[in-house]
């Protein structure tokens, strides 16, 4: 069923989503084109202070009111970051490519009909409310909608990009699931293996007339690039917070909508209360009208859906994530188990390292930090927050000083960050551990390994950097960096393409760039960012005139040891050519400029009009497009 013409964000060919790769950083400038959100962004408009308000429910709203407009912007930069770096370093030219991968996190696909959602409480909200800890827009936004859909367009726009530069690999930082749920999984991993994918559950209401319901072709990841996935916390609690009870688990695979306490529900011990129904989806409506909620006394018979024993829950027993590893090794893409090894039991059984490349010495170290312990009485906060126990500690440090006596850079991955800063303009740190001593003391230990380049995470649903300089000004090279990637799911819905470079000097750059997936107009994915912009300010989360793009692209400078530096002089490959997708009406369009003219053949001074595009290039560019992107030239 199509829906009415609505407003979407830009006028048609007027603007062009563009989405420009970064593979040429040659000493002539130092810089050059970039990809994604360093070119432009996507900017939510000002909504006036007199607008009307619209209530949470109103899903066609989203749509049509102001508080889902955004226009295009300029791309962000936060440039070079050198604090990691010995007092005085200027910083030098990037000398080759080591690594190049895509990561995901925080995707959530989620059983929007189910009967142990909790959809009621983002629903039925009051205007600017999100509620304790924002749980009312994380139980519910028109984002749940098309869950499938707004993975299977960041695929497709991973593919473009992988074969212009390609990607060694790709790596999900957890959550994944949005309440545990085994047909949640599969979903995620049948859009990754390109799957037919019916995005629907139990009876399947609304799939042959209703976009977001009808099932569908996805276009899988390109066979050649390895991914690798990270537990996170909704993989295996209930909405990410909640102990998998019997209550709960029975519920999921029932067909009577769950009862629990309309007092903090989400609260121990609020889901083993009753008095009210949490709802589903109505996925016959367009909007998604969520259905069969509310006080019980309403109600003369509890209300019920069609049962699914594909909703059962992954995470029995909680302290150990097997059900969760096992179903990695049902896939059709690359590599076996996407890093999982079967048979492993207890809380080691979603931590694994593997190396990325087998002709340098980098390896990426996944580890599982989050909670494998039911403590009766405990809040959302235990439950949904980090934790690493003796064995995962052991484990961990083991993998860590083997790196180390190898001569190996180190990347360590997992789903919840470790003591970052509080915002990307915040400095002051924010735990996110239940044991906060025992997260200070997992940092000291990061700072003994001076190979540990950086840690990645989500679960914030934010872009933020932070930085642990050494505690020893004499070996900065102890020092090391953390992101943290924002959400498939929630503005501004993106995935991070990173780049490990080699410098001349042979310290190294992490490059991360946030990128747009490229959405076909008028799509369940395209309904999905504008939900996505609205939801934000619907729920009051971000202010009325707030325009921020939230993205956060930069280039982290990390010293090393003398023996890695001379481990790894005269590694790595060519920098490369610059290239760039773009949305056009036939699809994206490609382009890139084949061979450039030798920087040496130019007079000083230059100008970016001395740099030109060989006549044998396969594709075009325009001449102002190609005077943006020459910022260099190669022999």
């Amino acid at each position: 069923m199509k829906k009415p013409s609505r407003w979407c964000g830009y006028q048609k060919f007027q603007v062009i989503q563009f989405i420009s790769v970064l593979v040429l950083l040659l000493p002539v400038s130092g810089s050059g084109v970039e990809l994604g959100t360093r070119e432009q962004t996507i900017l939510p408009r000002v909504v006036a202070p007199e607008t009307p308000p619209v209530a949470p429910s109103n899903a066609a709203a989203y749509l049509t009111s102001p508080y889902g407009q955004w226009d295009w912007g300029p791309g962000t930069n936060e440039g070079r970051l050198l604090t990691l770096m010995p007092e005085g370093y200027t910083g030098t030219n990037h000398a080759a490519r080591l690594l190049s991968f895509f990561s995901l996190a925080d995707v959530h696909m989620t059983d929007k009909e189910s009967p142990a959602q909790v959809p009621c409480l983002g629903w039925s909200a009051d205007f600017g409310d999100a509620g304790i800890a924002q749980l009312n827009p994380s139980a519910y936004t028109p984002v749940i909608l098309a869950t499938t859909h707004r993975l299977d367009a960041a695929v497709k726009t991973i593919n473009a990009l992988h074969r212009l530069a390609s990607f060694d690999f790709g790596i999900v930082l957890g959550d994944m699931c949005n309440s545990g749920q085994y047909n949640e999984l599969r979903w995620f991993v049948e859009v990754m293996d390109g799957q037919q994918i019916t995005p629907s559950s139990g009876a399947h209401d609304g799939a042959d007339t209703i976009d977001y319901q009808m099932p569908y072709q996805a276009a899988g990841l390109d066979r050649s690039i390895p991914w690798y996935a990270v537990i996170g916390n909704h993989d295996q609690l209930w909405m990410g917070i909640g102990y998998p009870s019997e209550k709960i688990q029975q519920a999921m695979v029932g067909s009577n909508v769950l009862n629990i306490s309309p007092n903090g529900p989400l609260i121990p011990p609020g889901a083993e209360g009753i008095g009210m129904y949490v709802g589903v989806v109505d996925g016959t409506t367009p909007y998604g009208t969520v259905i069969k909620w509310g006080a019980t006394n309403l109600f003369e018979t509890p209300p019920t859906v069609a049962a699914d024993p594909d909703r059962r829950m992954l995470s029995t027993p909680l302290n150990s994530p097997t059900n969760f590893v096992n179903a990695f090794f049902d896939s059709t893409s690359l590599p076996q188990g996407h890093g999982f090894t079967p048979g492993v039991t207890g809380s080691l059984a979603a931590c694994y390292s593997f190396e990325p490349a087998t002709n340098l010495p980098i390896k990426v170290i996944v580890l599982d930090n989050t909670c494998k312990a039911d403590v009766p009485g405990q809040s959302a906060l235990f439950y949904g927050g980090g934790w690493v126990d003796a064995a995962r500690f052991s484990w961990l440090t083991n993998e860590l000083q083997m790196g180390q006596n190898e001569d190996q850079l180190m990347i360590l991955a997992c789903h919840i960050p470790i003591l970052p800063q509080t915002s990307a303009t915040n400095t002051s740190r924010s735990s996110t551990f239940q044991d906060p001593a025992s997260e200070s003391n997992l940092v000291a230990t990061l700072h003994n390994y001076p190979n540990l380049l950086l840690v990645m995470a989500g679960h914030r649903h934010q872009n933020v950097v932070t930085a642990f300089p050494s505690p020893d000004p004499a070996q900065p090279e102890r020092g090391f960096w953390e992101v943290e990637t924002v959400s498939l799911r929630d503005f501004p819905q993106q995935l991070c393409a990173w780049e490990i470079l080699r410098n001349s000097d042979n310290s190294i750059s992490i490059l991360t760039t946030s990128v747009d997936p490229v959405l076909e107009e008028d799509s369940p994915a395209w309904d999905s960012r504008t939900y996505g912009i609205a939801a934000e300010r619907i729920f009051g989360r971000i202010a009325l005139d707030d325009t921020s793009s939230r993205t956060y692209n930069v280039e982290l400078v990390k010293q090393l040891t003398p023996a890695m530096q001379a481990k790894i002089a005269g590694i790595g490959e060519p920098l490369g050519h610059p290239m760039h997708i773009e949305s056009a009406d036939s699809g994206m369009a490609i382009d890139h400029l084949g061979q450039l003219q030798a920087a040496d053949a130019m007079v000083e001074p230059i100008t970016w009009d001395d740099v030109s595009v060989a006549t044998s290039s396969s594709h075009s560019v325009s001449p102002q497009r190609g005077q943006l992107m020459n910022r260099a030239a190669e022999p």
